[in-house]
């Protein structure tokens, strides 16, 4: 031990006789004794100042100058040292009994010595009866032996009561949750008596004596006690409560949790849930959330009436039985009840056990959340409950961001669906089937898309295309681009004309709204740039596949003996970015082989590889035994097992078909005047056969018509063809590409209503280009079968191959 330290732990007082400046005084106060200590205080040895008077060396007052010396008491003087320096001395004088020369003993100390000393008599009196830190002195037993007023206020009894009891007897069920350490008291305290190691901030939890029901954090510190000798004696034991402190604490870790969690998901039941699950065990011992059903929908709910009280049960926990069916239940509650007066208020209510805070979005009630605690359990205080205030309001803005979010997102996927084919038409030419996965709830609606188209001749025309984005842009920019697809398809354009057309569309439209706002705005940047698509026309008669692709990928192509290709299609550059050509590869398709169309959000992810996708994706396409249905099913389980991703998915399979021989006629005639008639006389044989005389009037004007404008307009050998599929389709093909239009003859004009004639026999006619010319086509409906059966002795609409 220091000489400082041992100074300070000596507990004797300035004035104290055996360490203050001290002189034995007799009755004409002259000195007659003299300590060492005066000498070390005042530079007088007792030879030098024994036999003198005391006014030699200590002022009668504050002073020098003064009357003479008269002793009452503790005073404060000016002393003169031996060097003659003045030095202010706090003095005491003890008046000596008996009848000896000494009568009195005058002993002094520097002043600041004594202010120091009554500093540490305050600071102890301040420990033993004004501090807050619950102070207690255990023996070597660990029996209490002293404590402070803060320890005897937390036991609740006067100490004489509870003196000599030991730790463990005064918290029973008290113990330590700081982790690493003994747990009990005793075991802590006999701990730091063997060892001499204190512990410091240590956190215990009890009940204490004076407030039984609830529960209490202590910050404890415990360190050993030694005497002078160094011999042990006992443990000092400081607890400061910092209950409030720990609550407060819980409150703010609680808000910080609720905002990691509460506002993390655009889910109204994922983010009713979490505030249940914040809240449990903490702070309540049950919590649920019940939303009107309006939120639930995206909707905002009725601000007052009977409305705002029909309530579904969305969250709780724990949760019992009925919360683990997934059923969201309707709730009620009676006239009075917590629940029903904090709807009718609009604020909250606190009865009992119960909190009721209701879940407020502007001047809507989205719903309520009530907190429960148990029985016994203290109930909750003002702090608690402006906590349990912030933490639904918070919440109930995550809600109502959610309940934005559902909205929209209904409302894009219903744009979506609308946009998408309700109904894929039934096809001679193939077989479908197909499936739609928009993306999940958090990326929003895509702009994937798929289609098919029927064309003239029997054809048919396979869209598949993917706009880049999300959300109700991408989903109606899709919508125009299918719309625009279907309408350049109808005019039989080849895939490389109509996807030129498409493009110069688009960069159009990009070039539009970027001239509107300017090159450095990208507010409202176009989204179609970088859209893709792939379109491909397949012809049932020559089983013939023409397709071209704009940055999309290439299809899948599985033959009937199930093996899989790629076909090596040039990629052309997405829509909108045009520069470069489309090119167009035509292949031909057996009867029964598989073409499958697809986005790449089937086949890519971002924990595998696209050529892993296409690798899967070609193995489930291989089985031949399997439906289309099944195949579409298989390949989504088996490349999209966890269900919708961040991309939007489109599939489309199609089975290719033949048309039978039977239902094809086709004659090439001299383009000579004689040709119509000819014409006129295959056309009725032929429909004979098939039994649709009913048709053989007006398919003799029909192709009369059209046989004579190629003979008048175009050069080269006529090609006639008729197909008795669905419809009855006539087809007459010349070398020309001047395609005939419709007018009305004035009346005297001794030509021209031919074409006005034909247009009123069919159901549709139109014209389709190609290398060596052009093609003109009708359809014509079948003859309705009357009640005594169909009128050409057959099926109203022939079986077709």
């Amino acid at each position: 031990m220091t000489a400082g330290s041992a100074e300070e732990a000596d507990f004797r007082g300035p004035l104290d006789v055996t360490r203050a400046a001290t002189a034995v005084l007799d009755a004409r106060d002259t000195v007659i004794g003299w300590s060492p200590a005066a000498e070390r205080l005042l530079g007088y040895a007792a030879h030098e100042i024994v036999g003198r008077p005391v006014a030699d060396f200590l002022a009668p007052g504050a002073t020098a100058a003064g009357p003479p010396l008269q002793f009452q008491g503790n005073e404060i003087r000016v002393a003169r040292h031996r060097d003659g320096r003045e030095l202010t001395v706090a003095t005491a004088v003890c008046t000596l009994p008996g009848a000896g020369s000494a009568v009195r003993v005058l002993v002094a100390t520097e002043l600041t010595d004594l202010r120091r000393w009554e500093s540490r008599l305050a600071l102890l009196h301040g420990l033993a009866t004004q501090s807050p830190v619950g102070l207690g002195i255990y023996d070597a037993d660990l029996r209490l032996t002293w404590c402070n007023t803060a320890y005897e206020r937390e036991i609740g009894r006067p100490f004489a009561e509870f003196r000599g009891l030991r730790a463990d007897q005064l918290y029973s069920d008290g113990k330590f949750v700081t982790k690493g350490h003994p747990p009990t008291l005793e075991a802590v305290m006999r701990h730091v008596l063997d060892t001499g190691e204190p512990f410091l901030d240590l956190h215990f939890q009890a009940r204490p004596p004076s407030d039984p029901e609830t529960e209490h954090l202590w910050s404890c510190a415990y360190y050993r006690l030694q005497d002078a000798d160094g011999r042990v004696i006992g443990v000092c034991e400081d607890a400061f409560d910092i209950s409030d402190r720990h609550r407060a604490q819980r409150r703010l870790a609680l808000l910080v949790e609720a905002g990691r969690g509460v506002g993390a998901a655009l889910d109204v039941k994922v983010t009713a849930e979490k505030i249940t699950e914040v809240a449990v065990p903490e702070f309540a011992a049950t919590v649920t959330v019940d939303l009107a059903e309006a939120v639930l929908e995206g909707e905002v709910p009725a601000t007052g009436g009977e409305a705002a009280t029909s309530l579904v049960r969305v969250a709780r926990c724990p949760a019992d039985e009925a919360d683990r069916t997934g059923s969201l239940a309707p709730v009620r509650y009676p006239p009075g009840s917590p629940q029903h007066r904090s709807l009718s208020s609009g604020g909250l209510v606190l009865d009992d056990s119960a909190l009721v805070v209701p879940l407020r979005a502007g001047n809507s009630v989205l719903g309520l959340v009530t907190f429960l605690r148990g029985t016994g359990s203290a109930t909750f205080d003002s702090g608690e409950v402006a906590l349990a205030d912030e933490l639904v309001a918070r919440t109930a803005v995550s809600l109502d961001n959610a309940r934005r979010f559902t909205r929209e997102r209904t409302a894009s996927l219903a744009l979506q669906r609308q946009l998408l084919p309700q109904k894929l038409p039934e096809q001679s030419a193939v077989d479908l089937a197909h499936r739609y996965l928009p993306t999940d709830a958090v990326t929003g609606v895509g702009g994937d898309w798929f289609d098919v188209i029927p064309l003239s001749g029997t054809r048919v025309g396979l869209v598949v295309g993917d706009v880049v984005g999300h959300g109700l842009q991408a989903a109606a920019t899709m919508g125009r681009l299918r719309t625009t697809v279907r309408a350049f398809a109808q005019m039989d354009l080849d895939p490389v004309e109509l996807l030129a057309r498409l493009d110069d569309l688009v960069a159009q439209s990009a070039e539009e709204q970027w001239g509107g706002t300017g090159a450095g705005d990208g507010a409202y940047a176009d989204v179609t740039t970088g859209a893709t698509c792939l379109y491909a026309v397949y012809d049932p008669v020559s089983r013939r596949c023409v397709m071209a692709r704009a940055g999309h990928l290439p299809p899948a192509v599985v033959d009937p003996a199930g093996r899989l290709s790629f076909p090596d299609l040039p990629a052309g550059p997405p829509l909108g970015l045009g520069g470069l050509p489309f090119e167009s590869l035509e292949i031909e398709l057996p009867v029964g082989s598989l073409l499958a169309l697809f986005t790449d959000g089937l086949v890519e992810a971002r924990d595998r590889d696209i050529d892993h996708g296409l690798d899967t994706l070609g193995r489930v396409l291989s089985d031949r035994d399997a439906s289309l249905e099944e195949l579409c099913d298989r390949a989504v389980t088996e490349l999209l097992p966890s269900g919708p991703t961040a991309d939007d998915t489109a599939l489309l399979l199609v089975r290719t078909r033949e048309l039978d021989p039977s239902q094809v006629s086709e004659w090439e005639l001299p383009a000579e005047p004689v040709a119509a008639g000819r014409a006129r006389e295959l056309a009725t044989r032929q429909l004979h056969a098939w039994g649709l005389e009913e048709l053989s009037f007006a398919t003799e004007l029909v192709v009369s018509e059209l046989v004579t404008n190629a003979v008048r307009y175009a050069a080269g050998p006529i090609h006639v063809r008729l197909i008795r599929d669905r419809t009855l389709l006539c087809e007459v093909a010349d070398t020309g590409h001047t395609s005939p239009h419709l007018r009305h003859s004035a009346d005297d004009d001794e030509g021209g209503r031919g074409l006005l004639i034909v247009a009123q026999l069919v159901q549709r006619w139109g014209t389709r280009y190609t290398r060596s010319g052009k093609t003109i086509w009708t359809e014509q409906a079948f003859p309705r079968p009357n009640r005594r059966g169909p009128a050409n002795g057959g099926s109203p609409r022939p079986d077709v191959g």
